[in-house]
This record gives C-alpha cells, structure tokens and sequence, in this order.
C-alpha cells in the first residue's frame, strides 16, 4: 500500500523572538535557522518515518533541489517532484516565542504551480486502496480528489490552511476529514452543518492541549493528550496526520492509530524545527510520558 500526497514543499526560515510580534511591532530574533518545511513535506515525512511508502507529489523551484535531497533522506519517494525553472521554491517566514508559539508567514511559489500531468503521472500507479492525501497549500485538490475517488482511493484531507471554498468543494470525495477546533467551527458555518453530518467516514478533530475527537458512522471519542512542556508547536499537527495515515495504511484500528499518532505529535513539540526533526517509529515507541 502507499500514501501519494500532493502537497506543499517551502524552505522554513525560523525567527526565534521574546513574543510574537504585534500589529506595527519591530522586534530582534535572538537566532535564524533554515530548513524543510511545509504541510505536504511535513506529512510526507512523517508518513515515511511511520513506515509508510510515501510518495510525495508536488514541484520545487530551480532553488529547491536541497529540498528534494532531504525528502529523500527522510525515505519519501520523490519521483514525482517537479523542478520549475521560472518559480521560486515555496517559503515560510515563522516567528517562534519563548514557550514554543508561533506565527507564519507563507509564499507559495512552485506549491501553486504543480504541473496536471505530474499529478496525474502519479496517480497512474496508485492501487484501489490506497491513500490520497491533500493540503490547502496546493491548488487542483476537487479535481485530484474525484481522480482518487474513481480509482477506489482512500481520500484524506487536512483542512488547513483553513479556506472554507477549498474545503467545501472536496468534501463530496472524502473518506477522512482532520481538521482543529477553530478550522471545524467555520466548516460548520460555511456548510451549515456539524462535523457528525458531514457524511465522511472519519473525522478527527485536534483540540490542542486537549489531545483529539475521532467521529466515526455517529459515535465520537475523545484521546487525551500526553503531558509534555512544548519548545515549538510548528509541525506538531502535520506529523499527527502523517503518523494516523501510515498506522491505517499498515491496517491498525483507528483507536492505534491515534494513540499512536498522538505520541509522536507530543515528541515532536519537544523539538525546535519542523521536517527535520519529525521523530521516527522507534523514537515514538521508546518515548516515556
């Protein structure tokens, strides 16, 4: 089996600051570090450290060969990463404070120029079963969904970053929704309906320091969340979906996968940076909390 995720690649620039800045505000970073980043390579990553086959669909500018390198490194199969001569890589600006909070800021570059035919070469060798997985950092998500759907995929989307017409118009083709309080509460605005009606098969909606909800066929659970003191909370979600969709990939029952998926998104708010310290299966199940 296989996760294809088209998804968002940036270069991540980290601006670690006293307090997130406010309207107006000039502060100094105390330091700046670069890495890889994005939500798409964020899940990628984590789908591969989870001991999942991830193959990863999405493009690169001519400066983000780098970027492809490390994707590989991590064990994602980067075949279907395509590199644009006239587009920027995409780039995230983020301010870290002092008890890991963060503000970001995006430019989306070759993210929102990833070629049909690459999307399509890639899903010309999935298999009924397997997984697609989408982001709002790319465009063509309703078009690539019906695609998925046609061929018996399983369908998942984390609804962020949060546009209530993109998440509108996947919905008829999802078999997974994740997505946080604040994301779920203006789907239910935009749609008129809660999260329970949606009609998708699985909803997990993460509530933060309050751990996860899973919405299954009516019935909901709750998973707290592990006790841990946070450093950087950037990326904690990304490797929260990644490490649910490579755990029902290997076919555990969904309760595993969140349990699962909720120490490794624990581990990693320990940890300063994004898909470069996403930790692997065997750190997750040797972490103590």
């Amino acid at each position: 089996m296989a996760i294809y995720n088209l998804g968002s690649i940036n270069a991540d620039y980290f601006y670690h600051v006293p307090h997130l800045p406010g309207p107006g505000e000039t502060l100094a970073a105390t330091d700046m570090t670069r890495g890889l980043g994005g939500k798409g390579a964020n899940m990628s990553v984590a789908a591969a450290r989870a001991g999942a086959h991830a193959a990863h669909i999405g493009a690169v500018g001519a400066d983000g060969s780098w970027a492809v390198d490390r994707l590989t490194e991590f064990g994602v199969d980067t075949r279907h990463i395509t590199s644009l001569a006239d587009s920027p890589i995409g780039q995230a600006l983020i301010c870290v404070d002092d008890i890991g909070e963060n503000s970001i800021v995006l430019l989306n570059g070759a993210n929102h120029r990833i070629p049909e035919s690459t999307i399509a070469n890639a899903l010309s060798e999935a298999s009924p079963g397997d997984t697609l997985l989408m982001q709002n950092e790319t465009l063509n998500q309703p078009e690539t969904a019906k695609i998925a759907r046609d061929l018996a995929l399983y369908v998942a989307y984390a609804a962020a970053p949060f546009d209530a017409a993109a998440a509108t118009a996947v919905l008829p083709f999802l078999d997974f929704l994740i997505l946080n309080e604040v994301e779920a509460a203006q789907l239910q605005e935009a749609t008129g309906k809660t999260p329970e009606t949606l009609g998708i098969t699985d909803v997990i909606i993460t509530l933060g320091a309050n751990g996860a909800r899973w919405l299954h066929n009516g019935h909901s659970r709750d998973f707290p969340a592990m006790p841990v003191t946070p450093v950087d909370t950037t990326g904690a979600g990304d490797t929260f979906t990644g490490y649910v969709l490579a755990a029902r990939d290997r076919n555990l029952p969904m309760e595993q996968c969140i349990a699962l998926a909720m120490r490794a998104a624990a581990l990693m708010v320990t940890r300063q940076g994004t898909a470069d310290v996403i930790p692997d299966l065997k750190d997750v199940d040797g972490a103590r909390f």
